[in-house]
């Protein structure tokens, strides 16, 4: 009876001691080396070279507006021809606030009538018969 009391201590304690192996425990675990850490130049701070700050809200000189970006990003840089350059000189910018105006709802739209609503709903078609006039 005391055999078997002491094997059976003996298998219940096998795997608390297992846990016990080398470098798992609290004294056998690794540590940082404090002499292998180096410490980081502080932060320099770099001359002026006459720098002048920005006026708030002015845009980025090297950089033009999100959809000019957009352009160039798809297609290169704008070369446009003379004629086009007196086309956008005449046509002016566009107000900022437009779209405000347009979605107001005391703003004045002029119908077009029902000609112009049978030219948007006119099913697509091949162009076969198509005729166009130059009025003149």
């Amino acid at each position: 009876m005391r055999t078997k009391a002491t094997l059976l201590i003996i298998a219940g304690l096998a795997p608390v001691l297992t846990a016990c192996g080398a470098g798992n425990g609290i004294i056998g675990r690794e540590r940082p080396d404090e002499f292998a850490v180096s410490r980081q130049a502080p932060l320099v701070v770099p001359p002026d070279f006459n720098l002048v700050p920005p006026d708030p809200g002015a845009p980025r000189p090297t950089e033009g507006t999100a959809s000019e970006q957009a352009l160039e990003a798809l297609f290169g840089p704008v070369e446009r021809s003379d004629v086009e350059e007196a086309a956008l000189e005449r046509a002016g910018t566009a107000d900022p606030g437009i779209r405000s105006e347009v979605g107001d709802p005391q703003t004045n739209t002029v119908s077009k009538g029902a000609v112009t609503r049978d030219i948007l709903a006119a099913p697509e078609g091949d162009g076969a018969n198509s005729q166009t006039a130059i009025p003149g």
